[in-house]
């Protein structure tokens, strides 16, 4: 998004707004989650303007699951991208059509693929076992959507190697460089398959890698139906999903790459993604949601020892779990407020670590921050916390999931999108 930050003198107008309302919190509240729906329409509105108007955008369900947001999404204009059977219900519970949910997944089992093709959702197929699999249910029981399957299209990893999936070796797809002629095969043997689809990693990844793997994908579908056009036979390939994977402005950076930068580069690059060849699907998620949600969490203790403060904090590695294991690879800018969600400034003497309540030693989610005196009671805010957070909750010491609000506009509407979970909700998950 070009507007692509919260700030945190918004972040602290919202946060003291809300506290000084009754109602939604609670002396048990210690932290919160906050969405800003606005934000998260201004972010899909970009999107659908920066790409052709009849491109599907199929959000990745895995960045941000909450049922009230994705409840919302429907009304945008939008699809879901969902990576589990279990998602696949979360879509449908949330009100999307099945041909708006393309179903992803490495592992379907049987099951699962015959109950997809018998509802007509989008499928992509991950292995040449899976695209033999699926010619056995249509053959046998004949319905179904629209089939593609993953390439690999192996241009390489980006910065950040646990969430890069086009290397020479992934588990992701089917290789195109040394599986190239059986994936032509497979094409002119079922002529269900209709999609190519290509990932290539979130975060990480740069612009040149991004639209590398994609050129390359989109050259191959060119050339398959070329060659069909040749033998005589219609078009084969009408749809290429070029998955997600641009990266949020996490350290707010000057070079970061907007939509409608990268869709300028992609038309540039790759024009028939563009010019009416293709049918475009997306599947960004990260950069959707992480810029619209961010957390305010309690300070409960100030440690303050000879040449820095420790400051704990209600989350850690439960809620920011890949931040706290991959210190070197994750960032967030991290403000102060006040007990009463007023912002504070200047910078004191020590720098700060920021340590959540689990029991190890790498919950820890900032290190060396020259932040204002901060003071127990006061709230930690962490920005951009929108994406692959509670969607990867960690239930280590089983800690509650905190509470998760909603609001929009000036006016700050709150709604309550989640409760906070209760000893007894940890007591149930645990029986």
């Amino acid at each position: 998004m070009d507007n692509n930050f919260l700030s945190p003198q918004r972040c602290s107008k919202v946060l003291a707004n809300f506290l000084s309302q009754s109602g939604l919190h609670d002396s048990g509240d210690n932290s919160f989650i906050f969405y800003d729906i606005g934000f998260l329409k201004l972010g899909i509105s970009q999107l659908q303007t920066s790409f052709p108007a009849s491109a599907l955008h199929a959000i990745a369900l895995k960045a941000n699951p909450i049922l009230a947001v994705i409840k919302k999404l429907p009304a945008f204009g939008v699809g879901l991208e969902v990576a589990s059977f279990p998602e696949l219900h979360l879509a449908v519970a949330a009100g999307f059509d099945p041909e708006k949910i393309v179903f992803d997944s490495p592992a379907k089992t049987m099951a699962e693929l015959e109950f997809a093709l018998a509802h007509g959702f989008r499928l992509n197929a991950d292995s040449f076992a899976e695209l033999d699999r699926i010619a056995g249910i249509i053959a046998s029981k004949g319905n179904h959507g629209e089939v593609g399957v993953r390439i690999n299209p192996q241009v390489g990893s980006g910065t950040i190697s646990i969430t890069s999936v086009a290397g020479d070796v992934s588990k992701f797809g089917i290789p195109l460089r040394d599986h190239k002629e059986a994936l032509q095969e497979a094409v002119f043997r079922y002529d269900w398959l209709r999609t190519l689809h290509v990932h290539i990693g979130s975060q990480g990844c740069p612009l040149p890698l991004l639209t590398e793997g994609i050129k390359k994908v989109v050259e191959f579908a060119v050339e398959l139906n070329n060659r069909l056009h040749q033998k005589g036979l219609s078009k084969r390939i009408h749809s290429i999903d070029i998955g997600g994977g641009l990266a949020v402005n996490y350290y707010q950076s000057a070079n970061w790459i907007s939509f409608e930068g990268y869709a300028e580069n992609l038309r540039r690059e790759v024009p028939a993604l563009f010019d009416g060849s293709f049918n475009l699907i997306t599947e960004f998620g990260r950069h959707i949601h992480a810029p619209a949600g961010w957390v305010a969490s309690r300070v409960e203790y100030v440690k303050r020892e000879i040449g820095y403060t420790i400051v704990i904090i209600h989350v850690g590695a439960d809620l920011f779990l890949r931040e706290c294991y991959h210190p070197s690879d994750w960032h967030h800018v991290i403000s102060v407020t006040d007990s009463k969600g007023r912002l504070k400034t200047g910078r004191a003497a020590s720098p700060s670590l920021i340590a959540g309540p689990l029991c190890f030693s790498g919950d820890v989610i900032a290190r060396d921050l020259y932040l204002p005196e901060i003071e127990a009671g006061d709230y930690i805010i962490i920005h951009d916390a929108g994406a692959y957070t509670l969607s990867m909750w960690s239930r280590y010491n089983s800690r509650q999931m905190p509470k998760v609000i909603g609001y929009e506009g000036d006016e700050m509407q709150f709604e309550l999108l989640k409760k906070r979970e209760e000893p007894f909700d940890l007591i149930q998950f645990w029986s």
